[in-house]
């Protein structure tokens, strides 16, 4: 892992068009150049642990870019699987892998243009962080949510407490059940350059109800 330009963009997002910006410039070489350069292992991460603890399909991968996690998940057997991302052309990648059943470009913040209810589970790897998708952004998704569905999402750990995601899970507690936290590596062990040693929680809780 380098200092990629494209990922300094990343990092230093502050609305909605920077990100269509940067995932639409990046998005045909983002597997190769970022995700597989760079060591990164997150979507791994979320996909194993909303295994482990029990989580099933159908699932939302939220944030679901080139359709890294989606991979991860199918590859453990857990679909159906449909995603969402704020980049089309992130998501044109995603198709071409063949594990989701359903792709849809929106902004989160817009709301999910689902019906009620329809998953039992919901993932994102990388998009609540700082610059992309802050604490707000969990709200949408759980009128997507069934009852006592299984939620894990990655937030850099630096940024937790400080960009108020500590705050609004508490502010959550009662419609929400289960939550923990798990810290883990963002990239493996080959990584370098400056967030090589970058990591993230994946917090996970149930839907109330």
């Amino acid at each position: 892992m380098s200092d990629d330009p494209s990922l300094s963009r990343a990092y230093a997002l502050n609305t909605p068009a920077d990100s269509v910006a940067l995932y639409r410039d990046w998005a045909d070489s983002y597997d190769a150049d970022f995700a597989q350069n760079s060591d990164y292992i997150l979507h791994e991460q979320v996909a194993r642990h909303f295994t482990l603890i029990g989580g099933f399909g159908p699932v939302l991968d939220v944030g679901a870019g080139t359709g890294l996690c989606g991979e991860a998940l199918a590859a453990r057997g857990n679909t159906p699987i449909d995603g969402t991302d704020i980049s089309p052309e992130m998501l044109e990648v995603a198709a071409t892998k063949d594990v989701y059943r359903n792709l849809f470009a929106a902004n989160l913040m817009d709301g999910l243009p689902v019906p009620a209810r329809p998953y039992q589970g919901a993932v994102s790897s990388g998009t609540f962080t700082h610059g992309h998708v802050g604490p707000d952004g969990i709200d949408p998704i759980l009128p997507a949510l069934r009852p006592r569905a299984w939620v894990v999402i990655s937030v850099n750990a630096q940024h937790y407490a400080a960009a108020g995601f500590e705050a609004r899970m508490e502010a959550l507690s009662s419609q929400i059940a289960e939550l923990s936290l798990t810290e883990v590596p963002i990239y493996g062990p080959a990584a370098t350059g400056a967030h090589a040693l970058d990591r993230a929680l994946l917090v996970a809780f149930r839907v109330g109800g």
